[in-house]
């Protein structure tokens, strides 16, 4: 393989080369003099928006690796004292001067000029959006929601269990449900679920606060609710509530009873009178689970192996993750739950966090991550930091697509024909059963939101009755409500990133149409796919859809098209 070309920074022009954040008052300057630039014509205009885009790129990037530093150690108290000064020395004042800067760019009369060229106009709308919603008396309060929203990750990262003698994460514990002894599944499931419940008084102390804390955000910026205020804070310009509401009425339609169909057979399999949680896992034909590598280091080369066959740009991409030290991917204490791929707005390589074990979950986990990556890597060279802020339904397309279109050259972690059909049939199952959960998560936030001064109580009921509209009717929960009763406190997103889950859904379906492409015409369907990362956050959702030659559409008659396909491509396997 040719040397690799490990990318450097690129030359500061308004930052000095040696500028490091430390505090405000280092940073007051530079903001003050973008604050005080005369601005004469649309050229500056644009070059004043080159110099602001280079210092949110150096900002972006220390907040990236404080963030990173603080979930891979959670336990390492400078590294959280330092992420936390960002969060409420230095974020807080940034927030008042970033509207001035909006305002000024604004009110500019050269702003006409640059919005007829590509990108400008989205630049232009978000720019609108952000003084639309902004409000001094909420930068507090967002300070609050920072630090809270961080105990969730310090109270996930010390959950630990005790099974075989040995103490494990709930990631390392959850290999166990698959194991083929169905007592040693039950006794994981159970050490899991009771070490979850001992901090569910806490959690729900914690999410009720947030709620309250978001409520007044909402409030404070005229709207009736936190959801409406999300959907404007997150440029949700191209869809509306209605459309998510859609959205769980065609999943409910047209995948739940595939749903239905998959645990009857996998019940029927298993010789079981009655399917429980911990059987959903397990293989049906009694296989020990699915190995897809030895370590983070095994994982890391075939990963590359697997993106370079793809496409020789792509596994120089994760290639260059790995040169740089940008991949943190084994789970071990202390280290905070769940995965990432972190942008980095100056250097243009982000990281990738996850906590893999062995599994075939933390295989498709790289490949979803490492899709982000790609688009990270094919939007790096872009004029501005904001081209490069793609919406979140796109970002999703790109690590959804990955973990399909990479499936014909998983024989690198799966050198066994019957392994590697295995593996194929678990990701496609897999999808049957993402979609509803989306549309659960989703629909319980709207309720939540719509909703702000319920109880626990009308919590736990309402959490109960989406749950049931979206799980299939064939497993059984008895003796287990307490467990059923607070399993949204495992997902993350909820705390952390809330309205932030609904784009798994979305972005699904496009991968699905994605990798239908690819099927029929390898070449052009990853061309498609490419292209319309590239175009990072240049024009509107559905435009980048096209690009990739997909729709955006979320209509019970394209679900069922494409729940159609994968049941086809299932029965291939």
């Amino acid at each position: 393989m040719a040397s690799l070309e490990i990318p450097v920074r690129p030359a500061r022009l308004f930052v000095t080369e040696n500028f490091q954040v430390t505090t405000w008052e280092e940073l007051k300057p530079l903001f003050d003099r973008l604050l005080s630039q005369e601005i004469r014509s649309a050229i500056e205009l644009r070059n004043w928006l080159r110099n602001r885009s280079e210092l949110e790129s150096i900002l972006s990037e220390d907040m990236g690796w404080r963030y990173i530093r603080m979930t891979c150690f959670t336990e390492n108290e400078e590294y959280r004292n330092a992420y936390q000064y960002f969060v409420e020395h230095i974020q807080p004042n940034i927030a008042p001067v970033a509207d001035q800067l909006n305002k000024k760019c604004f009110e500019s009369p050269f702003l006409d000029e640059l919005s007829k060229l590509e990108g400008f106009d989205i630049l232009i709308r978000n720019l609108k959006k952000e003084i639309e919603i902004f409000r001094e008396e909420n930068i507090p309060l967002l300070t609050e929601i920072s630090t809270d929203t961080q105990k969730y990750a310090q109270l996930s990262g010390a959950m630990m269990v005790v099974l075989d003698g040995k103490e494990m994460t709930l990631q390392q514990a959850a290999v166990l449900l698959m194991s083929i002894d169905r007592v040693k599944r039950e006794e994981a499931y159970r050490a899991i679920s009771v070490r979850r419940l001992k901090d569910k008084e806490e959690l729900d102390v914690l999410f009720s606060k947030l709620i309250e804390l978001r409520h007044r955000v909402a409030s404070n910026a005229g709207f009736s609710n936190f959801r409406d205020y999300m959907f404007k804070s997150y440029g949700r310009f191209d869809y509306a509530p209605k459309d998510c509401f859609n959205f769980h009425e065609s999943i409910a339609r047209e995948v739940v009873p595939l749903l239905n169909k998959i645990s009857q057979e996998r019940k029927e399999s298993l010789k079981l009178d009655a399917l429980r949680p911990w059987d959903k896992a397990v293989d049906t034909e009694g296989k020990p689970p699915l190995s897809a590598f030895i370590d983070g280091n095994d994982l890391t080369e075939k990963s590359i192996e697997c993106f370079r066959r793809l496409d020789p740009f792509l596994g120089q991409c994760l290639s260059i993750m790995k040169e740089m030290g940008h991949l943190d991917l084994e789970s071990r204490k202390g280290k905070a739950p769940g995965g990432y791929n972190y942008p980095l707005g100056e250097i243009g390589v982000p990281f990738i966090f996850m906590n893999a074990t062995s599994t075939l979950r933390d295989m498709i986990t790289i490949m979803h991550e490492g899709g982000h990556a790609v688009h990270n890597f094919l939007t790096k060279e872009l004029e501005l930091g904001d081209f490069k802020n793609t919406p979140m339904e796109v970002a999703e397309l790109a690590s959804m697509s990955m973990e399909l279109i990479s499936m014909d050259h998983w024989d690198v972690f799966f050198d066994n024909e019957e392994d590697l059909k295995r593996a194929k049939r678990e990701q496609l199952e897999d999808i049957i059963e993402t979609l509803p959960w989306v549309a659960t998560i989703d629909k319980f936030q709207h309720w939540l939101y719509e909703n702000p001064t319920h109880s626990q109580e009308e919590r736990k009921q309402n959490w109960n009755r989406i749950f049931n509209e979206f799980a299939d009717t064939v497993t059984d929960w008895s003796g287990l409500a307490e467990a059923k009763d607070y399993l949204w406190q495992k997902q993350l997103h909820l705390f952390e990133v809330p309205f932030y889950y609904i784009e798994y859904g979305m972005a699904q379906l496009g991968a699905i149409a994605v990798w239908r492409n690819v099927t029929n015409d390898p070449k052009k369907g990853l061309e498609g796919y490419m292209n319309a990362l590239k175009k990072g956050n240049l024009t509107t959702i559905p435009e980048i859809y096209k690009a990739a030659g997909i729709r955006f559409d979320f209509s019970r008659g394209y679900i069922n098209e494409l729940m159609t396909f994968v049941k086809a491509e299932m029965e291939k396997i």
